[in-house]
């Protein structure tokens, strides 16, 4: 079986009191109810930071500025082979929220939970607690 790759830009919105903005996954989506950082697919012809400001505008209402690739993560789901690219956002014009009605909430990286977020993101939720 020949898998179809899909890249995915994924923003760590932090703000200066070191809390990170994450959103709830809509009904009627894959792993809908688990909580993720906002971001989605990289469209034909962008590159990965180029559809994290996109997607960053149309799910949260922020302009990300100058965001900083963290790492890439590639992994298999059926017939999807997914990368995903974490950037760490620190800087943006906006204040964050749901604008597509999704839940939304700032959270220590202490108050982060492997179990409430889709499997791919344990690695890097382990990481942002000692960093």
């Amino acid at each position: 079986m020949t898998q179809k790759p899909l890249s995915v830009a994924v923003g760590i919105i932090r703000n200066t009191q070191r809390q990170f903005f994450i959103a709830c996954r809509p009904a009627g989506v894959h792993m809908a109810g688990m909580w993720e950082f906002p971001g989605g697919k990289v469209e034909l012809g962008e590159t990965p930071d180029q559809a994290l400001i996109r997607e960053l505008c149309e799910e949260t209402g922020i302009e990300a500025i100058d965001p900083q690739p963290l790492d890439s993560k590639t992994f298999s789901i059926g017939d999807r082979l997914i990368t995903l690219h974490f950037f760490l956002v620190e800087n943006w014009q906006g204040e964050p929220y749901g604008r597509e009605g999704q839940p939304s909430r700032w959270l220590s990286a202490e108050e982060l939970r492997e179990d409430e977020f889709p499997p791919a993101n344990a690695e890097m939720i382990r990481w942002l607690k000692t960093h």
